[in-house]
């Protein structure tokens, strides 16, 4: 496995990737946890079983009668000509099927109380040892029989290039409004990755969000790499029903297969950052963003009374 020594790159950035042909490993600087058992609802064992595996996942953290109005508002939007249009929405690759809504926190009231619940902000301040704000929001449809794949990544490479976000001190929540089955696409993810950060081969395209957020090609592992990580650490599928909730690091290799079962797969994907860890340039050289995709002006940070 070919990993990279930290003196072979610019000092300014400490997680080179996209600058070539091949891919680098490059052994993780940042730690996994910031915070203490002391700081948040997150006992000393949780905390520890997310520093080693990347993840914590919870079976029911919030109550399905809870989310009954969002998995109603979910098929409002999803049935309207006018929110498929919205530049925020993002269509399945070969299809006007809606994939994801970006923002939706900023979009959506309902939407914006569970993406600042305190049952999610409290652990994710405490993971991250700080105060937190919303680098990204989205809700991602997963239909049954068409829903498609979310191919393997590292949040966390695609942050760094494209967003400028300078370190991993960072983490994605995922809050399930339909069952996780082993059959409907559920998240895969690849406990332990993320202790090391996989650079990537090829240069970012001009205004590469466009296409990637439809079919992600470019900041994917190669599949020499992503072998060698499935053969050392596996790969579990979090399942659960409504209002399981799965908490992961920014660094995972993760992803999900197409959905060709006839159950839906939905989930509101909220990703908090450390008011410390805000974004610079980006590191791809490229322009950054949009902000609906990757905040770059609200840094305030979320309250959890």
């Amino acid at each position: 496995m070919n990993i990279a020594a930290f003196e072979d790159f610019p000092v300014q950035d400490p997680y080179p990737t996209r600058i070539d042909e091949k891919s680098f490993l490059i052994p993780r600087r940042d730690p996994v946890v910031n915070g203490r058992p002391d700081d948040g609802p997150l006992s000393a064992a949780q905390l520890a079983a997310y520093d080693q595996n990347g993840y914590l996942s919870f079976e029911q953290l919030f109550d399905e009668i809870e989310l009954s109005p969002h998995i109603a508002e979910l098929d409002r939007l999803r049935s309207s000509a006018e929110v498929r249009r919205e530049v925020e929405s993002v269509l399945e690759p070969g299809s006007n099927a809606l994939r994801s809504m970006f923002a939706i926190h900023k979009r959506n009231a309902l939407f914006a109380r569970l993406c600042g619940h305190p049952k999610i902000v409290t652990i994710a301040t405490q993971i991250l040892g700080s105060q937190v704000y919303i680098h990204q929001s989205r809700v991602n449809y997963k239909p049954g029989f068409t829903g498609k794949e979310f191919y393997w990544h590292s949040d966390f490479e695609t942050w760094h290039a494209e967003d400028g976000v300078p370190a991993m001190r960072m983490l994605s929540c995922s809050i399930s409004l339909t069952p996780n089955t082993p059959h409907n696409g559920p998240l895969m993810i690849v406990p332990g990755s993320h202790k090391q950060f996989l650079s990537c081969q090829g240069k970012t395209p001009e205004n590469n969000f466009v296409t990637s957020l439809r079919r992600q090609e470019v900041g994917v592992p190669d599949d020499l790499n992503l072998a060698r990580m499935v053969e050392q650490n596996g790969i579990i599928s979090p399942l659960g029903g409504i209002g399981s909730v799965t908490f992961f690091d920014c660094n995972v290799m993760h992803g999900s297969n197409s959905n060709i079962t006839p159950h839906p797969r939905r989930n509101v994907f909220v990703v908090f950052n450390s008011i410390e860890n805000t974004p610079l340039a980006p590191y791809c050289g490229q322009a950054p963003r949009p902000a609906h995709v990757a905040e770059r002006h609200d840094f305030t940070p979320l309250d959890v009374e």
